[in-house]
This record gives structure tokens, C-alpha cells and sequence, in this order.
């Protein structure tokens, strides 16, 4: 017989992994990005299943993939000084539409019989220039719908519906492929997108707690590189996921050709592979979002573990362990994701915010045009095992980077050029709160002033507080 309140744990769990779905927009938001992302990994498994069909390439798999990730590399850091502009709901559903479109003529192409691979091409290229400028709206947006204390939760959700869409959206595609063909999957991935736009179009615009909008200005795009440049707690996860983005994330090149030549398999073992890592990105997710930390600590141990799971997956010997490891590669990797992100959201200034996370979709998929040719060319020249262990060592290389970097800020001065330095710190373990970290590189005194400074009666840290977007946030200057 059970003790009383023992299911109080148990309670305290769910309410707290999914607590910001108790705000209204967000719950109508996330009920239609939901439907929408399960028809977008549909379409990303049928695209890849498409261009390997027609070309029997895994370069030419790559180019597609770094074709429609182009765009985001050349144009997102301006997509997001468009967001800090602009009421960031209206600009998403257009792109939304666009979007839908897209999926509707790639298609009608594929069921006409008439698709060539020139043609895979354009339309990956417009989906690309779509996500330049919508990825950094649509992130942004979360937080005025949730605000600052349920950001995390709400970004993790985001992930764990993300990668819940990579479980059933390759599933379902495999069955479609296998029964109806190929073009029901893009035809089925635009009908979605009706979901995600109703909730953008009816959601109660008057409970979102917009940004003010940055005023049209020269300059605002150096001013946002500077700014993030000047932050580590921005500038080290985007270091961190330049890496990984470009060598880790692609299975879209990596996980067809594993399935095919390493184990012999068709569509099903490239569903299941996709399907597990996203199986494991959901269980990742859900206990990241009720317990899951922000920080650069949490962001180098989830790039630890995300790294030596690729590489096992990589060596495994039968198809059973590779299953396997890529749960563990889906836990991990939707960790790495949710950290990264919502530390540099909570350590941005509003009217930064967009510029922040149109960087950090830089890092993430504006590096898939350099890294998945280069992994495509790996695997054609030596083997899938090889092309997807990279990547492993390459979420291995960024974790100890990341921690030599922190260690760099957070060392005391040493030599007397250092000890002439005024930096800002915080009471509490910059890895683990971004929102009081740096908020700017450190000044350093000239001989004179250092030397006024010595002499000078030394008092209590001076304590500034600063209001942004109705948050307080607390800086310290250290003696």
C-alpha cells in the first residue's frame, strides 16, 4: 500500500516539465507547431529518401542539404535584425504560408512524375531563405508569449516537439513512402502547416508581451555581432554549436548512407535510426525541461555525452547497438539544443534578442553548407562509419573548448596588466546563471588611473541594477 503523499513527487514532476503550457497562447501555439513539425520531418525523410533515388549520391545529398541551409548561413544574422523590428507574429505567418507552399509544389511535382533533382534544389533553396527569416522570429516569440520564468521550460518543449516530430514524422513517411510514394509525404507536410497558422491567427494577441521595437538604423547588424562578441555567455555556446553545427548535425547526410551500406538496410532501417533518435530526444527532453539546468557547465556535459554517443553508434558493429546509441544520441542532442539556446536568450538584452538567436541559427544551420558537403565527401572517400564519428569528435572537441573558454573568463588576475582590470562578476557560478553573467568585455585602466585605484580607499563592490523587459538583473563590479 502506498504511503500517503507518496505520489506527490511524481506530481511535482509532470507540473514542472510541462508548467508552460498553463499559458493559454502557448498551449494553442504548441498544439499547432506540433502537427506542423511531424509533416516537416516528413518531408525531410522523403527529401533525403528523394535525392538519393534520383542521384544515388550521398554528395549530391550533402549539396541539397547545404543548399538549403545556405540562406540561413548568408542571410539570418539580418533575418534577425528584421525580428527585433517587426511584430514577430505577423512576419511568421507569412513565412508559415510560404512555407506550406513550397511543400505543395515540391509535391505536386514528385506525384506528377515530373521532379528532377535541378528542381529538389530550388525548392530547398526557397525553404531556406523562408528559415533565415523566420527561425529567428519564431524563437524570439516564445519568449513574449511564456515570459522570462517559463522560457526554459517552454524551449525544451519546443526541442522535445521537435524531436517527438523526428519519431513519428520519419515513421509515418517510411509507411507512406513504402504504400503511396514520395509525394504524399510533401503534400501531406503542407497541409500541416493550416495547424501552426489558425493558432498564430487566433491566439489573444493582447496577453503577449512583445518587445518594443528596435528603431530602423545603420549600423544595426555590427552593432549585434559586436554585442554578441562582447557577451561570453552568448559568444561561447555559439563557438560551441559553430562546431558541432557544422560537423555533428548532419544525419541528414550521415543516417541514409549508414542504413544503406553499413547495414545493409532500405527505408525501414533509416526510419528506425531516425526514429530512435528521436525517441530518445523526447525522454531527453521531458526530463530537461522538469529538471534541466541552463549554463555553460550544462552545455559542456551534454556536449560530452552527445559526442561519445555519436561515436558509439559509429562503431556499432549490428544494427540492434546502433538503435540503441542513437537514443542516447537524441537524449544528448536535444539537451545540447535547449541549453545552448535558452542560456543565450536569458543572457540577451531585449532589443538584442533576435540578433542573439539569428547568431545562434548561424551556428546551428548556416554551418550545414560547409559541413555537409564536407561529411558527404568523408563518407564517399572512406565510409559512414567514419563521416558520423567526426561529428562525435567534434562535439568532444567544442565541450573542452567551451571549458577552456569558461575557465579564461573566470580565472583571478594574475599578472599586474591583469590585476589593472576591472571585470564584472556575480555572486553565483556564472556557468549556471546566464542572465547575471558578463554582460560586457572587460575595460582596462591606464597606468595612471590603475595606480589612483590602488591608493584610493577601497570600498564595498559598487552594485548596479538594471530593469530589461521587467526583469531585474544584477551585476556586481569585483574589487
Amino acid at each position: 500500500m502506498s504511503q500517503p503523499g507518496s505520489s506527490r513527487p511524481e506530481r511535482s514532476f509532470w507540473r514542472s516539465t510541462f508548467s508552460s503550457l498553463k499559458v493559454p497562447n502557448y498551449r494553442l501555439y504548441f498544439t499547432g507547431q506540433s502537427i506542423s513539425l511531424a509533416g516537416t520531418w516528413m518531408q525531410m525523410t522523403a527529401q533525403s529518401w528523394l535525392v538519393l533515388v534520383l542521384t544515388r549520391s550521398s554528395t549530391d545529398l550533402g549539396l541539397v542539404v547545404a543548399l538549403q541551409t545556405l540562406p540561413v548561413l548568408l542571410l539570418a544574422p539580418y533575418g534577425g535584425v528584421v525580428a527585433d523590428r517587426v511584430d514577430k507574429r505577423k512576419l511568421m505567418i507569412a513565412l508559415q504560408t510560404a512555407m506550406g507552399f513550397q511543400a505543395l509544389v515540391l509535391g505536386l511535382l514528385t506525384v506528377l512524375g515530373s521532379v528532377r533533382f535541378w528542381q529538389v534544389c530550388l525548392l530547398a533553396v526557397i525553404l531556406g531563405l523562408n528559415n533565415a527569416f523566420e527561425n529567428s522570429a519564431r524563437q524570439a516569440f516564445v519568449r513574449e508569449m511564456v515570459g522570462r520564468d517559463e522560457l526554459r521550460n517552454a524551449i525544451t518543449l519546443n526541442s522535445v516537439t521537435v524531436n517527438a516530430a523526428r519519431a513519428v514524422g520519419p515513421a509515418i513517411g517510411g509507411v507512406l513512402i513504402a504504400t503511396v510514394g514520395v509525394g504524399v509525404c510533401f503534400l501531406a507536410n503542407a497541409a500541416s502547416f493550416v495547424a501552426v497558422v489558425t493558432s498564430l491567427l487566433i491566439m489573444n494577441t493582447a496577453a503577449l508581451r512583445p518587445s518594443p521595437p528596435e528603431r530602423r538604423a545603420r549600423g544595426q547588424l555590427r552593432e549585434g555581432l559586436r554585442y554578441a562578441a562582447g557577451t561570453p555567455e552568448i559568444a561561447i555556446p555559439l563557438a560551441m554549436m559553430g562546431l558541432v553545427g557544422m560537423l555533428a548535425y548532419e544525419f541528414q547526410v550521415s543516417i541514409p548512407v549508414l542504413a544503406r551500406e553499413s547495414f545493409h538496410g532500405g527505408s525501414e532501417a533509416y526510419g528506425f535510426l531516425t526514429a530512435a533518435m528521436g525517441i530518445g530526444a523526447v525522454v531527453g527532453g521531458l526530463f530537461t525541461a522538469a529538471r534541466g539546468r541552463t549554463g555553460l557547465r550544462s552545455m559542456i556535459i551534454a556536449g560530452t555525452g552527445f559526442g561519445l554517443a555519436i561515436i558509439v553508434c559509429a562503431c556499432a558493429p549490428v544494427i540492434w547497438l546502433a538503435y540503441a546509441a542513437m537514443l542516447f544520441v537524441g537524449w544528448a542532442s536535444v539537451s545540447f539544443i535547449a541549453i545552448g539556446n535558452s542560456t543565450i536568450q536569458l543572457a540577451s538584452a531585449p532589443n538584442m534578442r533576435g540578433r542573439a538567436i539569428a547568431l545562434w541559427q548561424v551556428a546551428f544551420q548556416g554551418t550545414t553548407p560547409i559541413g555537409g558537403p564536407l561529411i558527404g565527401w568523408i563518407i564517399a572517400i572512406a565510409s559512414p562509419r567514419i563521416g558520423l564519428a567526426v561529428g562525435g569528435l567534434s562535439c568532444l572537441a567544442a565541450a573542452a573548448g567551451g571549458h577552456w573558454l569558461s575557465q579564461r573568463y573566470r580565472r583571478p588576475a594574475t599578472s599586474p596588466s591583469e590585476r589593472g582590470t576591472i571585470q564584472t562578476a556575480t555572486d553565483d557560478d556564472p556557468a549556471d546563471q546566464p542572465a547575471s553573467y558578463l554582460a560586457s568585455p572587460p575595460t582596462p585602466l591606464d597606468a595612471d588611473a590603475a595606480a589612483a585605484f590602488i591608493a584610493k580607499p577601497q570600498e564595498p563592490p559598487a552594485v548596479r541594477r538594471e530593469i530589461t523587459d521587467g526583469d531585474e538583473m544584477t551585476f556586481h563590479l569585483a574589487p
